[in-house]
């Protein structure tokens, strides 16, 4: 397989007819065709369905077609490093970040970074931990912002300091009082969370005996804040991201006294692949700048 025949068959795809990415790539139609063709006889698969009007990927096609665009990417990173080297430090810096990352990764490390070294670009994946993993494994991006617990095996890890889940809530749930809440005391509540604390919660939960109203589960601690700010119950998260709730204030937050409750942000990066001298001078600054 040759990148040209990657970049031809992605911009099929993207483009919906042969005659299209021809035009995109400004090629004659036939030799678009020849070589799709020959892509598809070396693989021994049909690739694309030809239509009327559009083609359809064939199951093989859509297995082929993310690892394509992943072949073009790292071509395209590959390029642009080496086009970069010897400018000093500057470049891009393909960085994946979780959503919980919060204002701990933008306030303190990105903008720290930036002013430091301006030249620096930034091209970011946002997803949350295993698919940033597998865009790691997959040199997609060299660095990523995680949080624990996650799969450790095989990353060079760069952890910062422990923080404390926080309740957050409008004034429904949480009254004013003290700076620090347990959770047999919002048992009765409705909560909602991120799912990738579901283990670490529902674990606190069964230590105590406590059996939680789980209003929702989700997949972004974004989401989290939004139904809190929504008056619809007890969000349950990483205290430095409650610092994203958008909007007018009335969220009131309070650190969870459970020591079991307690996570940290990692910059992570695959220990075998190449590491660029931009990704390692922003770990080195991760674990140095203060939230």
């Amino acid at each position: 397989m040759e990148l040209r025949q990657m970049q031809i068959f992605c911009t099929i795809v993207e483009e919906g007819s042969l005659s299209a990415a021809a035009h995109k790539l400004h090629m004659a139609q036939p030799p678009v065709s020849i070589q799709l063709k020959k892509l598809e006889q070396e693989l021994g698969v049909q690739l694309l369905e030809r239509g009327a009007r559009r083609v359809q990927l064939t199951q093989a096609g859509r297995a082929l077609y993310p690892h394509a665009c992943r072949m073009l990417q790292m071509e395209k990173a590959a390029v642009q490093e080496v086009e970069d080297c010897g400018k000093g430090l500057q470049g891009v810096l393909r960085l994946g970040t979780v959503s919980s990352s919060g204002t701990a990764l933008l306030h303190a490390r990105v903008q720290a970074f930036h002013a430091r070294y301006p030249q620096v670009r930034f091209e970011l994946h946002e997803g949350n931990t295993f698919e940033l993993i597998e865009q790691l494994r997959a040199g997609v991006i060299e660095v990523a912002v995680v949080r624990t617990p996650f799969p450790q095996q095989g990353m060079e890890c760069t952890y910062l300091a422990e923080e404390p889940m926080a309740a957050v809530a409008t004034q429904r749930w949480l009254p004013a009082g003290e700076e620090t809440i347990a959770l047999p005391q919002i048992q009765t509540y409705p909560w909602i969370y991120y799912r990738r604390f579901e283990g670490l919660i529902e674990q606190c939960c069964r230590q105590q005996g406590i059996r939680p109203q789980v209003l929702c589960k989700n997949e972004d601690a974004r989401t989290t804040l939004l139904w809190a700010q929504a008056g619809l119950g007890v969000g349950i998260m990483p205290l430095s991201a409650t610092r994203m709730a958008l909007g007018p204030a009335g969220l009131i937050t309070r650190t969870l006294s459970e020591p079991e409750l307690r996570t940290r942000l990692a910059a992570i990066r695959v220990r075998t692949h190449y590491q660029s001298a931009v990704a390692a001078q922003f770990i080195q600054m991760f674990a140095q700048e203060k939230a």
